[in-house]
């Protein structure tokens, strides 16, 4: 099976300059899930205010850590994170040796997708292949999962179903927007959700993306307006309980 790059992806990798540092511990303070445990995780780097500027994978490879990101931006995701990283001696850089797969099956050395498992497995290589992006696009939207800037960009973290989707921690100590991310969670004030519609019944204004050869759009919709019938049943579990 040779069509499973997605080429949509990068790979940005954090390295020690010097043994003292703990890239763990740096990355730990910035994004919104625990990345001292097991990886991957899927996190998110947000605005003060808890919006999503970013969204990624979080990958272990020996001490180095890799980041899953989009493609089209990869070089901003870096630029902010070298704002943080301040004096340290830590290296931030694209990895263009390394290359993000995707299956909808079981692939040997594969990981189960951390946010579904219906969404597949993904892996990273250091070989790449014919492109998947299509096809992981269709079954990202048919089970109805948001994801990146354009679809992400600027909303609350919590609205774009980052508690369904295993997207945050609210045991982990502080990292950026965590205050307001927190506030949402405990007083249970998510009024609105990001979620993937048929195109026919997309709303202008709320509309985010839209994905016409696929007949799919993502809307920014208030939770109050929502039927839990029509979601999928990951999303419904999170909305009514």
């Amino acid at each position: 099976m040779n069509a499973t790059q997605l080429k949509s992806r990068s790979i940005i990798r954090l390295r020690a300059e010097e043994s003292s540092e703990d890239v763990r511990g740096f990355l730990q303070r910035l994004v919104t899930n625990d990345v001292s445990g097991e990886l991957p995780v899927y996190a998110a780097l947000l605005s003060a205010q808890g919006k999503a500027m970013f969204d990624f994978f979080v990958w272990a490879e020996g001490e180095d850590i890799l980041i899953d990101c989009e493609a089209t931006v990869a070089d901003d995701l870096l630029k902010r994170l070298s704002l943080y990283r301040l004096r340290r001696k830590i290296a931030i850089e694209r990895d263009e040796n390394r290359f993000v797969h995707w299956s909808p099956g079981a692939i040997d050395g594969a990981t189960p997708d951390p946010r579904l498992a219906e969404l597949g497995y993904r892996w990273i290589d250091d070989a790449p292949g014919e492109p998947a992006d299509d096809a992981y696009l269709a079954h990202r939207l048919s089970l109805g999962v948001p994801e990146g800037q354009s679809e992400l960009g600027d909303i609350l973290w919590l609205e774009t179903n980052a508690v369904e989707l295993s997207g945050v921690s609210f045991e982990k100590g502080c990292y950026i927007g965590q205050e307001n991310t927190a506030r949402m969670n405990w007083r249970q004030k998510v009024n609105r959700r990001l979620v993937v519609v048929p195109l026919d019944q997309s709303q202008e204004k709320r509309c985010k993306a839209d994905y016409p050869e696929l007949g799919y759009a993502v809307d920014h919709l208030r939770v109050a307006d929502l039927d839990p019938a029509t979601l999928p049943d990951w999303q419904a579990a999170g909305i009514t309980a």
